[in-house]
């Protein structure tokens, strides 16, 4: 992997790592978790500090997506999340991607190692770096515990006046903002307003 900004500490939280299926303990026996790609992918590690590093907090924490998010059940392993905080998941061997506005899973049609591999071979694709990219161009840096945070979302047609901007936050804000928002428009009915505060 490129543009390593963080490698995780020692394996302190082995509850966690004794549920995690085998390959993805032989990956974090090497390194426990890893930002790389300069904030483009972030690969949790079985640890409980810091917070938004720890694969358990994710998992089973107050805030596990599977609280939050109806698509995701509470056996799915968030194990990595985009620069944005969109997660990646593993439910048995198959990778899925949540997008964290709008709560929509997709398979992505691989398993552990062929997503490493295409993230590797293909990282601005596979990752959806394009947001990183504009925001490194205006000198943005995206340092370990920090998501980019992204106004408007995603997800909302504007009248194409308005470019989107980027700003560099707490992964742990980011993460809570991008749930509110969900809860907010999950059964919004169609022309409905909701109010929405950038961070």
């Amino acid at each position: 992997m490129k543009g390593i900004l963080y490698k995780g500490s020692e394996l302190t939280d082995l509850v966690s790592f004794a549920r995690l299926p085998s390959y993805l303990q032989a990956f974090l026996r090497e390194q426990n978790g890893v930002v790389a790609y300069f904030g483009g992918l972030h690969i949790r590690g079985c640890v409980s500090d810091p917070s938004w590093h720890s694969l358990a907090e994710a998992w089973q924490g107050e805030r596990a997506f599977w609280r939050t998010y109806a698509a995701v059940q509470e056996t799915d392993i968030p194990f990595a999340q985009d620069c944005a905080g969109n997660q990646f998941l593993l439910r048995g061997d198959a990778v899925l991607w949540l997008d964290t506005e709008t709560g929509e899973l997709a398979d992505l049609e691989v398993d552990f190692k062929h997503f490493l591999f295409g993230a590797e071979k293909f990282p601005v694709d596979a990752l959806g770096m394009e947001p990183l990219r504009a925001f490194q161009q205006s000198d943005g840096v995206l340092r370990p515990g920090q998501l980019l945070s992204v106004y408007p979302p995603f997800c909302m047609a504007t009248d194409g006046q308005q470019t989107p901007s980027f700003k560099a936050i707490d992964a742990t804000e980011r993460l809570a903002w991008l749930a509110d928002f969900y809860r907010q428009i999950k059964d919004l009915p169609d022309g409905q307003s909701i109010s929405l505060k950038p961070l």
